[in-house]
């Protein structure tokens, strides 16, 4: 039997809902232990007070839940606003046709299933009801072709520091823009409401939009102008070698292939120590520093990789890494294709690994 989704309306179930949490982001992730309760082994934030939570119980264990905030319900508190941006929305878009969704999370027995897809087919019924024209939330590197392909765009002008987490991405999708789900083909167009000629896309939408190009996505972006900002970033390359060396142009984009180009800003904390997330980052432009404690313990350029013995080891993230220059660009690489490409493609998969094992050594070397 497939889990059951519920809303949590009484204390307890409340209760239930934060001592999920703690499980998943206090014992698994080692987050938020600076502020969990961990007494009660529960982790809850102020949003929650005027939050609607949503949970699925497999028998009697919570497997999932999620949390929106919406403007309907009470006003959107300061760190939304501020961590989204939403002051530039407010300004033409009532509070109420606004949610800010948050702490979704899925117990490793049910992630791979289809329990993602009904958790949101439960947010968006809500949203069809209330007619909502913005929902915003945020994602780290390693999970955006994942909220891209659902429907959700990126729109900041800088993304996100998170203490706990690390670096995120803030997302925004468009329920009511129909045509735009249909061109990403976007898994929810069964579940959202076409209004045809009434549809509510806010007419500024273009506009606050646009000031956004902190991403470049792969699936997303003609191939020409995406291929285009990779090879410029390898002529730019200090090292004797680079990741794509050898490869032809087919093989280079079957390697890009749900992969991410992301403008960061100086102090930006690109990856954490102790993630869990695996992919890498090619170094495109501008400078990183890997760091333990207030120890740099090396430099990466244009043309290097950082976030590769987290990906090859299959472990946490070792270090801290750091955006030592402003309009800093990084090259997320989608873990997932790569290790499809070593089973499915194993030639092509072994020219990637020699390069990679090249640049490990240059920055061995470096660092010697």
């Amino acid at each position: 039997m497939k889990p059951t989704i519920h809303e949590a309306v009484t204390p307890q179930q409340r209760h239930d809902v934060y001592r999920f949490r703690y499980d998943i982001y206090v014992e698994e992730m080692g987050r938020y232990r600076s502020v969990a309760d961990h007494d009660q082994r529960t982790f809850s934030e102020p949003e929650d007070e005027t939050a609607r939570l949503y949970y699925a119980t497999d028998g009697d264990q919570i497997v999932a839940t999620m949390r929106h905030n919406w403007g309907g319900d009470a006003p959107l508190c300061d760190r939304q606003i501020k961590q989204y941006d939403l002051a530039r929305f407010l300004t033409s878009i009532p509070g109420e046709q606004m949610i800010v969704g948050e702490r979704f999370m899925i117990a490793p027995s049910q992630r791979g299933t289809d329990l993602i897809f009904r958790l949101f087919q439960t947010y968006l019924n809500f949203v069809n009801e209330h007619r909502i024209q913005l929902i915003f939330g945020d994602c780290e590197p390693h999970l955006l072709n994942l909220y891209l392909g659902m429907g959700f765009r990126t729109y900041a002008e800088r993304n996100v520091n998170s203490k706990e987490t690390g670096y995120l991405v803030p997302l925004v999708m468009v329920p009511e823009d129909i045509g735009y789900m249909r061109e990403v083909k976007s898994p929810f167009l069964t579940l959202l409401q076409d209004y045809g000629d009434t549809a509510k896309v806010p007419s500024c939408l273009p506009e606050l939009l646009s000031t956004g190009r902190m991403v470049v996505s792969q699936a997303l972006t003609p191939k020409v102008e995406y291929q285009a900002e990779i090879d410029q970033a390898i002529q730019l390359a200090e090292n004797p070698t680079h990741l794509f060396d050898g490869l032809t142009e087919d093989e280079c984009q079957r390697c890009l292939s749900k992969s991410n180009a992301i403008k960061c800003m100086a102090g930006d904390h690109l990856i954490k120590a102790g993630n869990v997330a695996q992919n890498m980052f090619a170094v495109l432009s501008g400078t990183l520093e890997v760091r333990s404690g207030d120890r740099v313990l090396d430099v990466c350029c244009s043309g290097d990789i950082v976030g590769e013995m987290a990906f090859l080891l299959e472990s946490p993230r070792a270090a801290d890494v750091y955006v030592a220059t402003d309009d800093t660009r990084v090259l997320s690489l989608s873990e997932s294709n790569l290790k499809k490409l070593a089973v499915s493609e194993p030639q092509l998969a072994a020219k990637l690994l020699l390069n990679l094992s090249k640049l490990l050594c240059y920055k061995l070397l470096r660092m010697g």
